[in-house]
């Protein structure tokens, strides 16, 4: 039997759909096609065991497994979820009519367990715009998905959830946010203030009118006097970022796997803190994506 379920792979900071069509056949062989990954190729051992731990199991036939387009390079262990339903549906161990109505993504433990996965915020935004209904992931990444609106968006902890929600009917709670409102909330609640900083008036200065003015700031000193105290204090005078702003810094760490879980949108401006090792080149390409950022 033939089943078509739908994950994504991202590339920069765009996501890509992938379609997965799992075919169950007779015969004895795992076959995956489609240029996965190391990573990706290992899924089957995560899979057996997850199914295994969960009273389902992986037959004992002659499974196909393509990712199409065939000729993209897939990376990662995030499609663990999407090969595993794919398998069950394919083999007939649960029914999923509605299955291609989702983009399904998430890295399986061997107990079932779902863990986060990178790009999530990319992938929603692409989901909608292919018209998908939802986006089923690990709950960890769900408030991130769900600053796409208009796409029904279902953190998960276990493969237990997805599988009785397909084959049993059983509802999965929708995770929602209002975009805006959140937005606003983080920008008057920081992390780090700038008011926190006692005494160093020189340098609270200094950096007072690189912040106005728009320049750079170079901090010397022993360590222990305050240099990334103050510089993680920084962005707090900057202005605030817009909307739009906010949408590309999120993306761009949802991609870098930087975002905390359970965080949504990202509101103040990023703090990068490079190890003092770090090689002239590497500094360049940090400045270059903060000034793109911030700018």
């Amino acid at each position: 039997m033939l089943v078509k379920v739908y994950g994504s792979a991202v590339f920069g900071v765009d996501a890509t759909t992938i379609t997965v069509e799992v075919n169950v056949a007779s015969g004895i062989g795992y076959h995956l096609v489609g240029l996965p990954d190391n990573a990706v190729k290992e899924s089957s051992y995560r899979i057996t065991a997850a199914l295994q731990n969960n009273k389902y199991k992986l037959p004992g036939k002659k499974i196909i497994i393509n990712m199409a387009p065939a000729d993209l390079r897939k990376e990662g262990s995030a499609y663990d979820l999407t090969f595993a339903l794919g398998i069950l549906a394919a083999s007939n161990q649960i029914k999923a009519d509605n299955i291609s109505d989702y983009i399904i993504m998430g890295e399986l433990s061997l107990d079932g367990s779902l863990q986060p996965i990178k790009g999530a915020l990319p992938i929603a935004i692409q989901a909608k715009k292919e018209g998908f209904k939802g986006f089923i992931l690990p709950e960890q990444n769900a408030k991130e998905a769900a600053i796409v609106s208009g796409l029904e968006v279902y953190g998960i902890k276990n493969i237990t959830d997805v599988i009785s929600f397909f084959n049993e009917g059983v509802s999965l709670e929708k995770t929602e946010i209002n975009t805006r409102e959140t937005f606003f909330k983080n920008l008057e609640h920081p992390e780090h203030d700038f008011a926190d900083v006692k005494g160093q008036e020189s340098i609270k200065r200094c950096m007072e009118i690189a912040a106005a003015g728009g320049h750079n700031i170079i901090l010397i000193g022993p360590p222990g006097a305050g240099k990334t105290m103050l510089a993680k204090r920084l962005p707090t005078i900057l202005p605030p970022m817009t909307l739009q702003e906010a949408l590309e810094t999120t993306k761009i760490h949802s991609v870098a796997g930087r975002i905390r879980d359970n965080v949504g949108l990202m509101a103040q401006r990023p703090f990068r803190s490079p190890h003092h090792t770090i090689s002239d080149v590497k500094v360049l390409n940090v400045n270059i994506a903060k000034n793109s950022r911030i700018h």
